[in-house]
C-alpha cells in the first residue's frame, strides 16, 4: 500500500536533486550492493547512451537484485549494440511529420513540440535515443518559429509538450512559452508528457504549481511508469498536488520483456497508479528503436496479458493496449 508522506518542511531543490543522480554504473552498482560480474552490462552500450539515473529512483530498486525491473529499464546492455532488422533509428517517423523546426504534427488538431533533449532519467529503450536533438529543439529563437506556425493554423487546438522531458527546462522558459501560446484563440487543451513526477517527483515544486494554476486551458500529465515498484508516497504526493491545480493526471507504460511483461505485473501497476491518483491510458508496444530489441514482447502474447487483464480489472483500470505507427492517422488500438 501507498503511504502519503507528509511534504517535507523544505524539500530539496529538483536542480540539487538531479545533480546528485548517479552518472556512473560502477557508483550505481555499488549503492545497489552489486558487482559487475553480477548483472549484464556493457562499456559500448554505456558509451552510446550514458546513465542517468535519479537517487530516488535508485532508491525504489531492491538491494542486491540484479534482476530488479528498475534496474533492468537503465542499465547498459551488449544486446544494445546488435543490429537487428526492423529496428531503427528514428521507429515512429518522427523526422518525416516534421512542420517546422521541433514542431512535429502526427495526428489531426494536435502538434507536438519537442521541447528540450534533456531528461531525468535515460530509460534504455527510449524511443528518441537517436533523435537529433541539437537540429530540432522548438525552442530556440524564444520558441517563435513554432508558435508563428501554430497561430497560423487555426485547426491546431492542443499543444503537447515533449522531448526529452519538457520538465527539464526551467520553470520559467515553460511559462515563457505558455505567454505566448496563450494568445492564440484556437488552442483548446495543453498536454506534457513527463516521466519526472515518477523518477524525481520533487520537480513538481511550488514554482512549477503556481505555473500550472495560472494557465487558461485544461491541462494533462501523462506520466510514464511501467512497474508498480516506482510508485512510492513521494509520487502519490506529487500527484496530489498536481490535481489540486487541476491538472488530470494519465499514465502510458511501455510493455517490456522481463520487467512488466505478466498479468500481475500489470494488475499491480495499474492497482497502484489508481491508488496514487493517476489512471492508466496506454500500454504501448514498444517502438522498435535500435538498440532496444531486447525489450520487445510480441504482439500475440501482449494481447494474451491485455485480455487476461480486462478479467482482472474494472474496465477503467485497464490501459488501451496500443502501438504507433509511423505514418498512420492515429495510435492503432489492439485492445
Amino acid at each position: 500500500m501507498i503511504t502519503v508522506a507528509a511534504l517535507p518542511a523544505q524539500p530539496i531543490p529538483w536542480k540539487q536533486s538531479l545533480r546528485e543522480a548517479f552518472r556512473d554504473l560502477d557508483s550505481l552498482l555499488d549503492f545497489l550492493g552489486l558487482h559487475r560480474d553480477q548483472v549484464e552490462t556493457d562499456a559500448a552500450a554505456q558509451a552510446q547512451f550514458p546513465i542517468l539515473v535519479p537517487r530516488g529512483f535508485a532508491m525504489r530498486m531492491r538491494h542486491g537484485d540484479a534482476n530488479d525491473p528498475l534496474l533492468l529499464q537503465v542499465l547498459p546492455q551488449a544486446a544494445e549494440m546488435q543490429n537487428r532488422a526492423g529496428f531503427v533509428s528514428d521507429p515512429v517517423g518522427d523526422l518525416k511529420q516534421t512542420r517546422s523546426r521541433g514542431l512535429i504534427q502526427k495526428y489531426a488538431h494536435r502538434v507536438l513540440l519537442i521541447t528540450t533533449g534533456s531528461c531525468a532519467v535515460h530509460c534504455r529503450y527510449c524511443f528518441r535515443r537517436h533523435f537529433p536533438y541539437s537540429e530540432e529543439i522548438a525552442a530556440s529563437d524564444n520558441w517563435r518559429e513554432a508558435v508563428d506556425e501554430i497561430r497560423a493554423d487555426a485547426s491546431i487546438h492542443e499543444v503537447i509538450l515533449s522531448g526529452g522531458d519538457p520538465l527539464s527546462l526551467a520553470t520559467h522558459k515553460l511559462q515563457a512559452l505558455t505567454d505566448a501560446l496563450a494568445e492564440i484563440p484556437h488552442i483548446r487543451r495543453l498536454r506534457v508528457h513527463t516521466r519526472w513526477p515518477i523518477v524525481l517527483p520533487e520537480r513538481v515544486d511550488a514554482e512549477l504549481l503556481h505555473w500550472l494554476h495560472g494557465l487558461k486551458w485544461p491541462c494533462v500529465f501523462v506520466v510514464h511508469a511501467n512497474h508498480a515498484n516506482e510508485i512510492d508516497g513521494s509520487v502519490a504526493n506529487c500527484f496530489a498536488q498536481l490535481r489540486a491545480v487541476r491538472v488530470n493526471v494519465l499514465n502510458q507504460a511501455v510493455l517490456l520483456r522481463r520487467i512488466n511483461d505478466s498479468v500481475m505485473a500489470q494488475r499491480a501497476l495499474s492497482e497502484a497508479l489508481m491508488q496514487a491518483g493517476a489512471m492508466p491510458y496506454y500500454l504501448h508496444l514498444l517502438d522498435p528503436v535500435a538498440g532496444a530489441a531486447h525489450f520487445a514482447v510480441e504482439e500475440a502474447r501482449a494481447l494474451e496479458l491485455a485480455d487476461a487483464l480486462r478479467a482482472e480489472l474494472p474496465g477503467y483500470l485497464v490501459p488501451r493496449l496500443a502501438r504507433e505507427i509511423a505514418g498512420a492517422p492515429s495510435k492503432t488500438i489492439l485492445r
